[in-house]
């Protein structure tokens, strides 16, 4: 006859408070068990390293490392012969070989400073147990790489990633432009009054094939573009200033100038009252729209224009115009002209 088991459930009330009071008592009794139930985890367990090595606690390095030396010929597995004084630890090929690891456990913690230190303080202070322990784990877990070194060059990695990316996109934005009707024109033209396509013909006449000509008139003409008209925005032409790198290393330059800006500005418009300027009001209009620099100055001239004649960096008109109902809406709803913006030079 098997034996009657009770239908599970959830416990009572009277069952919830009983766990209720036992957990603290739990936790107490686990955070006080004996140090030396767990000393077998660190250094050389319930062994003494120096006494592992035969030398004293004051030995020199010098002292234990020749210690080392002789304990690692003599008890390593592939020259051990077994001696008639051997006991314990030695008296087989294994447990030579476990005599080894211990020999060799005891060098690594008392050839470095640090670690010896911690060591000592061990044997000194038992009682602090769990405060060697972590001493003990952050140690043997701590990278081997100086931190600073794997940020720098992680900074440098980015910093390149981001140059050649920027590059990229400049390219097809100017690669684009050039298949642009407007701007194609604009630069043919100029192409002819410098007599640069003109001479890419005559160059070309007996040595280079017609796609050849052609690749070099259509390069002509992305030179021509590059030089007559600015990208802004997320297109725009890399410059070394903007790269992760010299942007960390410019930090505290830029904070000043900041601290320096935001005085300013306090002390002559909240002060002294005095009117916005035209920069000023484009840069609160900016914040209403909350876009970034860079995304405002990709916006044509004339928007901006439109903005300041509607006097958009006051609050309730800008509440009132549809642009402020058209920057409420998702970011990919957002449309406040092309991708990026073009500014032709004369």
């Amino acid at each position: 006859m098997g034996v009657p088991v009770a239908p599970r459930g959830r416990p009572g009330a009277a069952g919830r408070r009983w766990l209720v009071l036992l957990s603290p008592l739990l936790l107490v009794a686990m955070l006080a068990r004996p140090a030396a139930a767990l000393v077998e985890g660190l250094y050389c367990g319930t062994r003494d390293c120096y006494e592992v090595l035969g030398v004293s606690r004051s030995a020199s390095k010098a002292e234990i490392a020749r210690a080392y030396r002789q304990l690692a010929r003599r008890y390593h597995p592939d020259r051990y012969r077994p001696e008639p004084g051997d006991e314990g630890l030695g008296r087989t090929p294994q447990s030579a070989e476990a005599a080894f690891l211990l020999v060799a456990t005891a060098y690594e913690t008392l050839k470095d400073e640090e670690t010896r230190k911690d060591y000592d303080y061990m044997l000194d202070h038992p009682e602090e147990y769990y405060s060697h322990y972590y001493h003990y784990y952050s140690r043997r877990l701590a990278p081997k790489v100086d931190v600073r070194v794997v940020i720098l060059v992680s900074v440098c990695a980015i910093s390149v990633f981001q140059f050649f990316s920027w590059w990229n996109s400049y390219n097809k934005a100017i690669s684009y432009l050039a298949t642009v009707p407007k701007y194609r024109i604009q630069a043919t033209e100029i192409a002819k009054q410098q007599g640069l396509l003109k001479k890419a013909k005559e160059k070309g006449k007996n040595k280079k094939s017609k796609e050849e000509m052609r690749d070099e008139e259509e390069n002509i003409i992305k030179n021509i573009i590059k030089s007559k008209i600015d990208i802004k925005g997320g297109y725009q032409k890399p410059q070394i200033r903007d790269l992760l790198l010299f942007q960390i290393l410019l930090a505290p330059f830029h904070l000043c100038l900041y601290i320096a800006w935001y005085c300013r500005w306090i002390y002559n418009f909240n002060i002294k009252g005095k009117e916005y300027g035209e920069e000023e009001r484009l840069y609160i209009i900016r914040k209403f729209m909350k876009m970034s620099k860079s995304q405002f100055d990709s916006l044509e001239d004339h928007q901006k224009e439109t903005f300041l004649k509607r006097e958009l960096w006051i609050k309730e008109n800008y509440e009132k115009s549809p642009v402020w109902n058209c920057s409420r809406q998702p970011a990919h709803l957002v449309v406040f002209g092309p991708s990026f913006g073009v500014v032709v030079s004369a």
